[in-house]
């Protein structure tokens, strides 16, 4: 019985002790949360005095900037720098999107890839035949390394570039592989070339759905950080560190990067080097801002609870110009990117970073840092309140009623410290949820409030691993590695773009220019030939660029036609049904793929409705277009009609036309009569199409022989070429 006393006794007093210990602590978080809430709450003062100052002063004055003063302002020639490094997922849809957008001619993009990141290069190659302005720079050693030194060797890409482009790049502007562009974005930048020397755009979140809280965090602290923080900074101290994406520097930026530091414009020791560099360039004396110029944004938004979730509402919103992108979307992934982001900016730029500057420059720096630590006080926080609660239940229920006499009791400066804190916390809370709902609605607004829990979650698991890994570099050597992040890209509403016609969009790539194009429509409305095949007869265009412009116009599949897949099938779709289509049947779809159970089909451009009813009822099953070079249909058709060495290469040269384009092209023959006897026409019965024409009195026997005689004269130059 005394044992049992004693020993509850004394398990009391452990308690007293460790409750004691608990208000000590208490204390400590408090005082440190207050010193940062300090800290933010000068921000918020400083934001809210400039904005209003301006309202009445500058804003008064001035004349806002227009849209109508950038297109006025003449291109200079631009470089779209982006490195890839395992980006095969993303990449092409990204240059595909920015080619697509961009109200911009004189601008070239570069793509950083590296030697063993087959896939990627694969697809910058093959958007590389789409789009004449696009260059693929080879890093030349094996990946990953880091960021700043694949970015390096795009750089100097770049300036090599020059010469051979006989040009020079007034700027050079930094993107990632699932950035989302907006129309005006080069526009601007040309408009403020180049009496600036660092442009940093706004980066936002695109909108995610209300319960993936992890994704929305990235919503609420960019649009927050990148509505009052950067406008504080460059109005404080004139120092704007860079986003990494949404940059744009001027060449006189870059050059004196490389002077500063023997030709390597970014720190590859460095994982945030995009944020060193704004720090340097405002150290050397350079100009760098932080610019918001208001334009409209189409967004897609589904209902929330009710309503149909399959359907978008689309909606135009006036917001400031912008990158925006898909962020993480898991509480690993997340963590893991901030993790990166703290070394660099947090830790590394102890190590690597001069306090040097005005006051005003080294107290943003000691902001920056400052998270390296306030972190762990959040989530310290967050456990002192939980065992707050659960002594607090214990004394309610009698439980527990042994403690000594309170320290943080009565109304002295603890109460103070609490009550400061609670207002902090609210107007951490007010300003979350406005700039959240500026962009994103009062919805999201709301939203962001819980968000607030999950993002210090979050960056507490990304602090704690930046510390170990930085602390395995300092005492165990362990390099710090490029931690990649996995991207998406959006896809909702690309297919709804307005279809350019084949000669605007061959512009928007760059592979023809005006006065070749002028002659193309000058020549197809004299032969009444498809504009396509007028510039690659005429040797205007080469016909992987067609077949690649004109798979984007329909939105179709590319595929390489060989021999042995049109051997392989030959038989299942009647000759007279592929030659009158110029469509050539190679087979199902695999398992998994789109095209999964459905009869694939090779054409030299879409099918159209008569024509897939046709192909569905000769296969049985509905047929899937895929784009294929127009002279690779050709081979494939003479392949058919016996022809063994049609697939050779002195055969498929694509300046040689089928014979009924010559005929149509001589003028011989209009397209609507050719058409029509084409749909009469059967291999097996009327043999060679020439001779089913003069036997049908179509044309003349010398007007086939002169058709026969133009093509080889044309195979004959082709095999002399090649």
């Amino acid at each position: 019985m005394f044992s049992t006393a004693n020993a509850t006794a004394q398990l009391n007093f452990l308690f007293a002790n460790y409750y004691s210990a608990l208000e000590i602590a208490a204390a400590v978080v408090a005082v440190l949360i207050l010193l940062s809430a300090i800290d933010d709450l000068f921000f918020d003062l400083w934001y809210w005095a400039r904005r209003i100052y301006r309202k009445l002063t500058i804003e008064r004055t001035r004349t806002p900037l227009t849209v109508e003063q950038l297109r006025e302002r003449d291109e200079q020639p631009i470089a779209v720098m982006i490195p890839a490094w395992l980006e095969a997922d993303v990449i092409a849809q990204m240059i595909e999107d920015m080619v697509a957008v961009l109200d911009y001619h004189r601008y070239h993009i570069f793509v950083g890839t590296y030697m063993n990141d087959e896939a990627t290069i694969a697809e910058v190659e093959r958007m590389r035949v789409r789009y004449k302005q696009l260059h693929r720079v080879e890093v030349p050693h094996a990946g990953p390394t880091c960021k700043a030194d694949c970015l390096n060797w795009v750089v100097k890409a770049i300036f090599a570039a020059e010469t051979q482009l006989n040009m020079h790049f007034a700027g050079v502007v930094l993107h990632d592989s699932e950035d989302v562009l907006h129309p005006l974005e080069l526009k601007f930048f040309n408009y403020l070339l180049p009496r600036k020397d660092m442009i940093q755009l706004p980066v936002a979140s695109l909108e995610r759905e209300w319960f993936e809280l992890v994704a929305g965090t990235y919503m609420d602290e960019f649009a927050e950080s990148h509505a009052k923080d950067m406008m504080v900074r460059e109005s404080v101290a004139g120092m704007v560190p860079s986003a990494g994406v949404g940059t744009c520097f001027s060449r006189k930026a870059l050059k004196g990067l490389m002077e500063e530091s023997g030709g390597e414009p970014f720190n590859i020791a460095s994982l945030t080097e995009d944020y060193e560099v704004g720090t340097k360039l405002s150290q050397m004396g350079m100009q760098t801002i932080f610019a918001r110029f208001p334009v409209k944004f189409t967004v897609r938004r589904k209902p929330w609870f009710f309503g149909d979730r399959e359907r978008a509402v689309e909606s135009t919103l006036e917001m400031p110009l912008a990158v925006r992108e898909y962020f993480p979307d898991t509480f690993r992934q997340a963590y893991r990117q901030k993790a990166r982001w703290v070394i660099g900016i947090g830790l590394q730029s102890w190590e690597q970073m001069d306090w040097k500057g005005s006051l005003a420059s080294r107290y943003l720096l000691l902001h920056d840092r400052k998270g390296v630590v306030t972190a762990f006080i959040s989530m310290l926080g967050y456990v002192l309140a939980l065992q707050f609660i659960l002594f607090s239940a214990a004394t309610t229920f009698n439980l527990w009623d042994v403690f000594y006499p309170p320290l943080l009791a009565g109304d002295g400066w603890w109460r103070t410290v609490l009550m400061l804190n609670a207002l902090a916390m609210l107007n951490r809370a007010a300003h979350r949820f406005y700039f959240t709902a500026e962009l994103y609605g009062w919805r999201h607004g709301l939203m962001a409030l819980p968000r607030m829990v999950v993002s210090n979650f979050v960056n507490f698991m990304a602090v704690a691993r930046a510390w170990r890994l930085f602390l395995l570099y300092l005492f165990a050597g362990k390099a710090l590695a490029w931690d990649k992040t996995m991207h998406d890209f959006p896809t909702e509403g690309m297919e709804a773009r307005p279809r350019l016609r084949l000669g605007d969009l061959l512009k928007t790539w760059q592979a023809v220019d005006d006065a070749t194009l002028s002659r193309a429509l000058e020549e197809q409305r004299r032969t009444h030939l498809p504009l396509g095949t007028v510039m690659v007869t005429n040797g205007w265009l080469d016909e992987e660029t067609l077949a690649e412009a004109l798979a984007y116009q329909e939105r179709l599949p590319r595929v390489s036609l060989t021999r042995e897949m049109v051997e392989q099938y030959a038989g299942l779709l009647p000759h007279e049904v592929s030659a009158r289509l110029r469509a050539l049947y190679i087979g199902p779809g695999a398992d998994g793929r789109p095209d999964a159970g459905l009869a694939r089909v090779a054409v030299a451009s879409a099918l159209t409705d008569e024509g897939r009813a046709e192909l569905e009822i000769a296969l049985g099953r509905a047929p899937f277009a895929m784009v294929a070079r127009e002279s690779e249909i050709a081979a494939g058709l003479r392949l058919l009609r016996g022809q063994s060495n049609a697939f050779d290469r002195e055969q498929t040269d694509a300046r040689v036309p089928l014979l009924g384009d010559l005929l149509i092209a001589s003028g011989l023959l209009s397209r609507e009569t050719f058409d029509a006897a084409m749909r009469r026409y059967r291999p097996d019965r009327h043999g060679r199409i020439g001779d089913y024409l003069v036997n049908e009195s179509v044309i003349s026997r010398e007007a086939i022989e002169q058709a026969v005689s133009r093509q080889r004269e044309l195979l004959a130059q082709g095999g002399q070429s090649a």
